[in-house]
């Protein structure tokens, strides 16, 4: 039977290179139609999945995508999108639309198939999935465990939802720099992130994956929390309905399709979030129209499942509408950014996370990224007990860690004019003036 199935996938894979060679995909990327924005055209043999690899492509250059018209109706797709760079203008760097060319043109390898976006032998690292409840300081906890076992965190990204949490974390041995590949201690480091992340907490599951691959963080991270379950709400839970998503599905029957309208607020990789979530929910989008261009999205599908048909009962749709909410809320950047840029070290990310949570800092979003020597890391936090940060608790954090290492960026609504109260004291004080520091105790109760 396994035999049949390799057979069947090599199959699989031969008439779709036969395929590609006699109907190879056409990129035109055009600066002049358009007064504000670079027009980006892709016509391409139609396959499940190659609008999230084409959406993919764009929104990993970080270029905002302000219109968007999408069709596949029968063998061929076409897809036109308008897009401009993080300040708003055309893209003019060549390097850049070179890669794009190449990046969904004739060459490219990231819309052959859809698997390309699976894990990726690697052995420059370990990656670890961390799934759980959330929780104040959660994110200090496990970054205290991985220093404990001599884990050096390379990468990593965290998103919180609806009382759940997910991280994608790329870490090496302490000592070698490399791989961690010993199944014994791969195991002991399951099995302390997994008791962290259960906690007190035993009315949902906890999971920890480790792997030597490499995956799409962001689209990985959806699958996660998808598969956690993180948009089925309690009944009794009390939602400010001005910012949530307007979600809606309608069954179009002369047509037999399912027509998806969603109005939100605009932000950077919204339509990768969405198109994510539908093609992981295993449905296809035929046609499609984007219009971003203020500050309010809005983003019409029309979409059948897989298996031919429009979406079939009121259930269904209600799965559809909250797993699209969901899919939109989990990048939203709720609380006060922060941003972090000094030389990296071991242990960096439990040590700067520990001092937010002595200072009732609650993580909701992270991204953590080690470039060149040099750790670049961004969060999001709030106040632990839901109030807007002190202003005077960031001022003394920065004291502690450096102004010229950790500043305050986005929203200054979302912190609270300074108090006249005395200075937040710090039991580690002196953290970033020495390097003598390593555990101070915190993780005993894991080993």
């Amino acid at each position: 039977m396994e035999v049949n199935l390799r057979f069947s996938h090599d199959m699989d894979d031969e008439y779709e290179k036969l395929f590609r060679r006699l109907n190879p995909p056409r990129v035109v990327i055009d600066n002049e139609s358009c007064k504000n924005a670079t027009v980006v055209r892709v016509d391409s043999a139609n396959k499940h999945g190659i609008l999230l690899e084409v959406v993919q492509v764009l929104t990993d250059l970080n270029l905002n995508i302000t219109k968007a018209y999408i069709s596949s109706d029968g063998g061929w797709f076409m897809d036109v999108f308008n897009v401009r760079d993080q300040d708003g203008n055309k893209i003019t760097d060549e390097a850049i639309l070179d890669y794009i060319r190449k990046s969904l043109g004739p060459e490219s390898c990231f819309i052959s198939s859809v698997r390309s976006v699976g894990v990726k032998p690697s052995m420059d690292h370990t990656a670890i999935e961390l799934t759980g409840s959330d929780r104040p300081g959660l994110l200090s906890e496990v970054s205290a465990v991985l220093t404990h076992l001599k884990c050096n965190v390379l990468n990593a990204e965290v998103w919180t939802h609806n009382t759940r949490a997910a991280a994608v974390m790329q870490v090496t041995e302490e000592e070698t720099g490399s791989a961690i590949t010993d199944p014994e201690r791969l195991s002991r480091i399951k099995e302390l992130l997994c008791n962290v992340l259960k906690g007190s907490n035993k009315s949902r599951g906890a999971k920890t994956v480790v792997s030597h691959g490499v995956t799409h963080t962001e689209r990985r991270l959806h699958q996660m929390m998808f598969a956690d379950r993180d948009y089925e709400r309690s009944d009794d839970e009390v939602l400010d309905e001005n910012q949530r998503p307007n979600v809606s599905v309608v069954n179009w029957y002369d047509k037999d399709y399912s027509v998806v309208t969603i109005r939100s607020k605009d932000r950077p990789k919204l339509l990768f979030d969405t198109v994510c979530t539908l093609t992981d929910m295993e449905y296809v989008v035929f046609h499609a129209n984007i219009d971003a261009e203020g500050q309010e999205a809005y983003q019409e599908y029309y979409i059948r499942h897989i298996d031919g048909s429009p979406v079939k009962s009121d259930a269904e749709r209600q799965r559809v509408i909250q797993c699209l909410e969901a899919a939109i809320e989990r990048r939203v950047s709720e609380g006060l950014k922060l941003e972090l840029c000094t030389t990296d070290r071991i242990g960096l990310l439990s040590d700067v996370t520990r001092i937010f949570r002595e200072n009732s800092l609650t993580v909701t979003r992270a991204e953590v990224t080690t470039r060149d020597g040099k750790a670049i890391n961004t969060f999001y936090v709030r106040d632990a007990s839901g109030y807007p940060v002190d202003a005077k608790t960031i001022d003394s954090i920065r004291q502690v860690i450096g102004q010229t290492i950790l500043k305050v960026k986005g929203n200054p609504d979302e912190l609270k004019p300074a108090s006249q109260e005395s200075p937040t004291r710090f039991l580690f004080g002196g953290l970033f003036k020495s390097r003598s520091f390593v555990n101070f105790g915190l993780v005993r109760s894991y080993s």
